[in-house]
C-alpha cells in the first residue's frame, strides 16, 4: 500500500440509535462518489448490520466470514448505488459483538488490503457507547454526529461526547441536524447541544448543516433505495449533497491522521 496515500476516514455516529445515521452514511457516500471519490462504507454495527437490508442488497458473505479466515476483505466488498462498495457485517449474531481486542484488530487490519482502491472509508457505527463504537470513532479522523431533535438524541449525544473527549482526548465533532423542520431548527438544536458542552466540556462543535425531515427518505427506506438514488431532487437529497461539498472541502492533515494506515494501527492500538 502506498504510504502516501490520503484516505479520508469518516465515522457517523448518533449516541442512540433511530436518529437516521445510516441513511446519513449511504446517501454521503453516493454523493460523495457523484464528485468522484472512491467509497468505500463500512457497516460496523457488528451486531445489527442493517446497510444491506437499507439498500436490498443480498450479500453472500460477510465480515464474519473474515474474521474465520474464510475470505480476505475484498471477498466481502458488494457493489451498492451510485458506485460505492459496501462490507456488510452480520446481523442478529452476538459472536461479532464481542471480539476479542486481537480479532478486532485483525479485521481491522484486513483493511490494508483496499490499498489505493479508495479515498473515503465512511465508519457507519452501532448506536451507544459500547467499546466497538469507541474504538471506531478513536481510529477515524473525522467524527460526524447525527443529532435529532428529541431530549434523549441530545442526551446520548452529550453523553458520547463526554465520553470520548474525558476518556481519549477528541475534541471535534462535526454536527449535523437530521429530520428537522428547517434551518433554524436545526441552529437551534445545535445551540442546545453546545450550551450543555461549553459548559462542562473543553471540546469544538463544529456545525455542518441539517437534513431535513422529508417522506422522500421514508418512500425509499420502503423501496429499499438510497432516497439519493431514488428520489435525487428531493429536499433530503439536495441537503445531503451541500453536506457532501463541505465534507468533500474537509482538510486531510499533513500527518498519518487523515491516512488508512492510520486507521488501521489505531484499532491495532485499541
Amino acid at each position: 500500500m502506498s504510504k502516501a496515500h490520503p484516505v479520508q476516514v469518516i465515522a457517523v455516529t448518533g449516541g442512540k440509535g433511530g436518529v437516521g445515521k445510516s441513511n446519513v452514511s449511504v446517501n454521503l457516500g453516493i454523493a460523495l462518489a457523484q464528485k468522484g471519490r472512491r467509497v468505500v462504507l463500512l457497516d460496523a454495527d457488528l451486531g445489527l448490520a442493517n446497510i444491506d437490508v437499507l439498500l436490498g442488497i443480498t450479500a453472500n458473505r460477510n465480515l464474519q466470514d473474515v474474521l474465520a479466515g474464510e475470505c480476505d476483505l475484498k471477498d466481502v466488498l458488494v457493489n451498492g448505488p451510485g458506485g460505492i462498495k459496501i462490507v456488510p457485517a452480520s446481523s442478529g449474531t452476538q459472536r461479532m459483538t464481542q471480539l476479542t481486542p486481537m480479532e478486532h484488530a485483525g479485521l481491522i487490519n484486513a483493511f490494508s488490503e483496499l490499498g489505493d482502491q479508495i479515498d473515503v472509508l465512511i465508519v457507519d457505527t452501532a448506536a451507544g457507547i459500547s467499546e466497538s463504537v469507541v474504538s471506531f470513532l478513536r481510529a477515524s479522523q473525522e467524527l460526524l454526529l447525527v443529532v435529532c431533535d428529541e431530549p434523549t438524541s441530545i442526551t446520548d449525544a452529550y453523553a458520547l461526547i463526554k465520553l470520548m473527549n474525558r476518556d481519549y482526548g477528541t475534541n471535534r465533532f462535526r454536527i449535523l441536524a437530521n429530520q428537522v423542520r428547517n434551518e433554524q431548527e436545526g441552529r437551534h438544536l445545535f445551540e442546545k447541544l453546545t450550551r450543555v458542552t461549553e459548559r462542562f466540556l473543553d471540546v469544538a462543535l463544529q456545525y455542518v448543516g441539517i437534513v431535513p425531515y422529508d417522506e422522500a427518505v421514508k418512500k425509499a427506506v420502503q423501496r429499499q433505495r438510497a432516497v439519493l438514488d431514488a428520489y435525487p431532487r428531493a429536499k433530503a437529497s439536495l441537503a445531503i449533497k451541500a453536506l457532501a461539498d463541505k465534507v468533500d472541502n474537509w482538510p486531510l492533515p499533513s500527518s498519518p491522521r487523515g491516512h488508512l494506515e492510520f486507521f488501521v494501527e489505531r484499532l491495532v492500538e485499541v
